[in-house]
């Protein structure tokens, strides 16, 4: 080897030393900004990499739809709350999580849910067990039963319970069955009239359970102010039959009733009996009644909301005279006093009752607008909660049993009740005037 090609050697080598070495401080580098580099995608990646997904969104979205590890998504939601403590990422993660195949049920339950409060489930043992039992087999359920049963908020509870998040409409009278299954809509722009496909509750709940890969609920409510033959059927046909389409949307994608949709109506009984209901959705339903509550459950439930309430001179109130108050009001609506063998004036559930404790805590405290006067603001509270719900679907006869039973708690409690007493008489006096009758003749 002469001197020239010795030299042109020692080049050649320093470049490539000098190539490599530039790669190895471009690795050490990256590797010292804490950038990730992903490998497995799993719960012990995400672990070692976490600070850097909780401040880059874009790489968290990706790291949520690319993984395929339960437990990476569970420790990014349940430890770090990926879902809401991630800067600039809006509702891109959350929605990465909802949609993921991977991620479980439960974690999605608390993504979607995550500022849901609803209370314990209160509702008799038997209803929830018959109502988990209908949803897990595939059936639609009815709650039916008296107001003041808690259908609605256990219907919600339910729903929050087997699916990852839910929906409320309330039926009304001019509902068709469009506002079930769906629509075509005629829509104008620049002039030229384009029709496009809108769905109804149903369909959308199924297009959402389809998005999120897992149980979704709809909630309807008030069934029965609606046409339920009229409205409900399209669906008869479809709760039997999984491959039935009830609806297609704009891309021509035919839409049906599947498990992952939960369908949970809720109806009072001051509207309709179970009897009146057409034959179609008793059969096709699972019907759950939620009417009265044992005593010692209905007992529980004073002791809680009036347990909300402090005793004490600011107060001034009586609290285990407050209770027996309710019971008494409870079951002579229900069942019907001691002293009369007329039976119960109507059905009336226990939930009532709470709006007149969250009343008194406001209306009573130091400086509220009955500060002192609790006896007087007790009366005030059956007044404006109770008795109108009393009154609203009550017969002629059963307003003015309601307007003695009023008399006759006010003579047994040192609460001032003239206020309900007095609201039912003019009631009945109004009623009376509009049938021309007396009813005291």
């Amino acid at each position: 080897m002469n001197r020239v090609e010795w030299y042109r050697g020692c080049v050649l080598a320093t470049l490539i030393l000098g190539g490599f070495l530039l790669v190895e401080g471009n690795i050490d580098e990256q590797m010292s900004s804490g950038k990730p580099r992903f490998q497995e995608y799993d719960r012990d990646e995400a672990e070692e990499y976490s600070g850097f997904l909780l401040t880059n969104a874009p790489t968290a979205e990706d790291f949520i739809k690319q993984t395929n590890d339960p437990k990476a998504i569970r420790y990014l939601v349940e430890t770090h709350t990926i879902d809401v403590d991630v800067p600039g990422a809006g509702t891109k993660i959350k929605e990465a999580i909802l949609t993921s195949e991977t991620a479980p049920l439960d974690v999605k339950q608390t993504v979607a849910q995550r500022n849901v409060d609803l209370d314990d489930i209160t509702v008799p043992e038997t209803v929830e067990r018959n109502a988990r039992t209908a949803l897990a087999v595939g059936k639609p359920i009815v709650f039916y039963g008296p107001t003041g049963t808690g259908k609605t908020y256990f219907a919600k509870q339910l729903a929050l319970e087997t699916c990852i998040d839910y929906e409320v409409h309330t039926a009304t009278p001019t509902w068709t069955p469009a506002d079930i299954t769906g629509s075509i809509q005629p829509e104008t722009d620049d002039g030229e009239i384009t029709y496009h496909r809108r769905a109804g509750c149903v369909s959308r709940g199924i297009q959402e359970a389809e998005r999120y890969g897992d149980n979704y609920a709809v909630i309807i409510d008030e069934i029965t102010r609606a046409d339920i033959s009229q409205v409900f059927g399209p669906l008869y046909t479809a709760i039997e039959d999984d491959k039935q389409v009830i609806f297609r949307d704009d891309d021509g994608d035919g839409l049906t009733l599947t498990d992952d949709l939960k369908l949970i109506c809720t109806m009072n009984m001051s509207d309709r009996t179970v009897n009146e209901l057409d034959n179609a959705i008793t059969r096709r339903f699972a019907m759950i009644e939620l009417s009265r509550y044992d005593d010692d459950d209905r007992a529980a439930l004073f002791d809680d909301w009036i347990g909300e309430l402090e005793s004490g001179p600011d107060l001034n109130i009586d609290l285990k005279k407050l209770h027996s108050l309710f019971e008494r009001h409870h079951q002579g609506i229900n069942e019907g006093t001691t002293t009369s063998a007329e039976g119960g004036i109507m059905e009336f559930g226990p939930m009532h009752y709470i709006d007149v404790t969250k009343f008194l805590k406001h209306a009573c405290k130091p400086n509220g607008p009955y500060s002192g006067e609790a006896s007087l603001a007790v009366g005030q509270a059956f007044a404006t909660y109770i008795a109108p719900r009393l009154l609203n679907t009550a017969s002629l006869p059963q307003i003015n049993r309601l307007a003695s039973h009023y008399d006759s708690l006010d003579d047994q409690f040192s609460f001032d009740l003239s206020a309900p007493a007095d609201l039912a008489r003019r009631q009945a006096e109004a009623e009376e005037r509009e049938m021309g009758v007396n009813a005291y003749e």
